[in-house]
């Protein structure tokens, strides 16, 4: 880890983007930048690395954890919506008007508030003018978004992508230095094995410990039944072991979802996209013939449910992926029994806010 730093010091010592990074940081921590602060709960659930570390999951995980008993809002940026400004989402938003992730949490959970907005700020006020009122507000991907100034920063970090080893843009995927984990009140490593050793964790402990002595915790992603995307299909998935699987994704991070399928018995053939990718006609299409090369009929095709939200916006969807397509849900689950404990110091913020 020492030669690591080294290197990283070097590259960071040439590396223009760092240096804004870090005076941006520095302009917020001495008050020259200013940030609003709320008389609401605010969770914030971020990461500093570009690509999936589990947001979506970890934010559905807060929403199961709070919503029986508070008014819960998330407020998104709504990342590649063709949309600006603020739009609170009803029963008639669609994809297009706030963006995937935000559209898969409002189809998963009608009842809660979501809502995006650019200006994260903008966004908070507007929530607390509207009816009803949320009693928490979620802020998602907003770690970086310093003018929300939150009463709780999660950070979220890819064990199989460990921000101590990689490098600030454009030399690595981190969008500020790794002296972002400063402003974390809790850290949750995510994607890691049930496997993972007690040696494992503690290294990533001493890599990950802040200043403020933030609690670090180890989360696994639990990989539920896959379901219809459709009405017009029939009954539920076959069984995936021995069965053909095209799995199509358009997320940053398809690998740890491929490995599971295998590990359930599963052939699988990866068709892999962008993060947040649009598919286009032409795409779906290739699509269709690659699923229609498979010679055997015991073959379906497995997305996501971040992809599930693109997929069903689309209007020229070809039939035969409509008829085979399956979603796969993903939940989050905390190793060592420390759900209990995360749980807990999550629920007492809330009620003493």
């Amino acid at each position: 880890m020492k030669k690591c730093n080294i290197i990283n010091n070097i590259l960071n010592a040439i590396n223009p983007y760092h240096w804004v990074t870090w005076a941006r940081n520095r302009a917020f921590d001495h008050g020259i930048l200013k940030s609003s602060s709320f008389e609401i709960p605010t969770i914030c659930i971020g990461n500093i690395t570009i690509g999936g570390t589990g947001k979506t999951p970890h934010t559905e995980y807060l929403i199961n954890l709070l919503n029986n008993e508070y008014s819960v809002a998330v407020l998104s940026r709504g990342y590649g919506r063709k949309s600006k400004g603020f739009i609170k989402a009803d029963e008639h938003a669609t994809m297009q008007q706030i963006g995937d992730e935000p559209f898969q949490i409002k189809s998963k959970y009608p009842d809660i508030i979501v809502a995006v907005d650019e200006k994260r700020v903008h966004g908070i006020e507007q929530l607390l003018k509207g009816s009803p009122k949320p009693e928490v507000i979620l802020l998602d991907d907003a770690y970086q978004h310093r003018y929300a100034k939150a009463g709780i920063y999660i950070l979220l970090i890819d064990f199989n992508r460990p921000i101590w080893n990689d490098r600030v843009l454009p030399f690595g995927r981190l969008r500020e230095s790794m002296a972002g984990k400063e402003r974390a009140d809790i850290i949750i490593i995510t994607k890691c094995s049930t496997e993972m050793t007690a040696q494992q964790q503690e290294y990533c402990r001493r890599a990950v410990r802040n200043k403020k002595g933030a609690p670090v915790f180890f989360s696994t992603m639990k990989y539920g039944q896959p379901y219809p995307l459709f009405s017009t299909q029939q009954g539920k998935a076959p069984s995936l072991d021995g069965c053909s699987v095209l799995l199509l994704t358009g997320i940053a991070a398809p690998q740890p979802l491929k490995n599971e399928l295998e590990r359930q018995g599963a052939k699988v053939r990866l068709m892999q996209y962008a993060d947040h990718h649009n598919f286009s006609v032409q795409e779906l299409q290739n699509v269709a013939h690659e699923f229609e090369k498979e010679k055997t009929n015991n073959k379906i095709i497995i997305t996501t449910e971040k992809d599930a939200a693109r997929l069903t916006a689309q209007t020229e969807l070809p039939s035969v992926i409509k008829e085979n397509i399956y979603a796969l849900p993903i939940e989050v689950d905390f190793l060592n029994e420390e759900k209990n404990i995360f749980n807990q110091t999550i629920s007492d913020y809330v009620r003493k806010n």
